[in-house]
């Protein structure tokens, strides 16, 4: 028999506040200013390393770029990242979907995270109304300036809410034009309002914890911060308004966003931290992109940077300076950093807490002036 897809306009959604949530923004955040917590002596060595290299790439003008999964927010480095930010430290960040999930929800609901088991067998996990709702709600109204998922979600955050056009110009809009650039956003925003009931106008969405969310604090200093999400693979696809035309089209502009960033690398500074899939994956495909190019117009590849890796995983004792270890040995399967590995830059691996790293980073920066 055919096999029919899922009608998801029939799933039932939960207010977050019937949610269990298992973290807490004011519990989880690090004072900047606190002692950080030791590294092993290899580690140590490498941050100040790492720190070295950060200052010199930017008195180079070079890219500084920090690629970072959830738990690094979940941690509670939001306030140490935007010191960095603030500093010019740090010139772009990237993240996956569920980064920017908890980010929103820290900043909004001042919790967040829940526990998938208990969630999936009663069919409730990920099925949270005003997650689902304001993100789509951000990226759908920010892709009418252009802006991409980082952006789009950060100035939601940071000022409170979004302007929303009528239902009629959008119509006549796209009527009146249907190859504009602008059409396909104009005409998923439009569905939207008429299938969510969204008003014309200013819709206000209060975050009483801002200091908790990258995402504002990127948008704040103007530090470009993309996103980088898989279709079905975050919680904002349990809900109706799940549209995955508007988190492809804010997620093709980030891309493009993160190539420009891969194009300043040269004798810059990449970190991943705590990134295993999402971060090489996305780094390779840029790299190849800008390295074709720079190619066709007669430039050198991208050359002299550094990529500092950043995981709990164990290692396997391998030594990366030296070149990928054989199909024998346990750390060739290490995928993030075989990917990072081959990508033209000298590449470090540190075995270490993300939280941990990021925190003694900042305090090595802070010592170097």
């Amino acid at each position: 028999m055919p096999v029919q897809p899922l009608d998801l306009s029939r799933l039932k959604v939960f207010p977050l506040a019937e949610r269990q949530s298992l973290t807490r923004a004011d519990d989880i955040l690090i004072d900047p200013d606190s002692e950080p917590k030791p590294c092993s002596e290899r580690n140590a060595g490498l941050v100040r390393e790492c720190a070295e290299r950060i200052r010199g790439a930017r008195d180079r003008g070079a890219s500084v770029m920090l690629i970072y999964g959830a738990h690094l927010l979940r941690n509670g480095t939001a306030r140490i990242l935007e010191r960095m930010m603030a500093r010019g430290w740090l010139t772009h960040l990237a993240t996956n979907g569920a980064g920017t999930i908890h980010d929103w929800e820290y900043a909004w609901f001042g919790a967040s995270t829940e526990s998938v088991e208990m969630g999936v067998s009663g069919g409730t996990f990920g099925t949270w109304h005003e997650t689902a709702t304001n993100i789509h709600l951000a990226l759908l109204s920010g892709a009418l300036d252009g802006l991409g998922y980082g952006r789009a979600l950060g100035r939601l955050i940071l000022e409170d809410g979004v302007v929303l056009p009528s239902i009629a110009d959008l119509a006549a809009q796209v009527a009146a034009d249907p190859t504009d650039p602008l059409t396909a956003a104009r005409a998923d925003l439009l569905q939207a309002m008429l299938s969510q009931g969204w008003p014309a106008g200013r819709i206000d969405v209060i975050h009483h914890w801002k200091h908790a969310s990258i995402l504002a604090q990127a948008y704040t200093h103007g530090v470009p911060l993309t996103v980088h999400p898989g279709i079905g693979y975050d919680i904002i696809s349990n809900h109706p308004v799940f549209n995955g035309a508007a988190i492809g089209r804010a997620a093709e502009w980030d891309f493009k966003l993160f190539g420009g960033s891969v194009d300043g690398l040269d004798g810059g500074v990449v970190l991943s931290v705590g990134s295993a899939i999402m971060g090489p994956q996305v780094f390779e495909k840029s790299l190849s992109c800008v390295n074709n190019l720079r190619l066709q117009s007669g430039r050198e590849v991208v050359k002299d940077h550094t990529i500092y890796v950043v995981d709990l995983q164990d290692g396997g004792g391998w030594d990366w300076t030296v070149g990928e270890p054989p199909k024998s040995h346990a750390a060739y399967y290490l995928r993030f950093c075989k990917s990072y590995s081959r990508m033209g830059g000298a590449m470090q691996y540190l075995q270490c807490d993300n939280a941990t790293f990021t925190h003694n980073l900042y305090r090595e920066l802070l010592r170097g002036g």
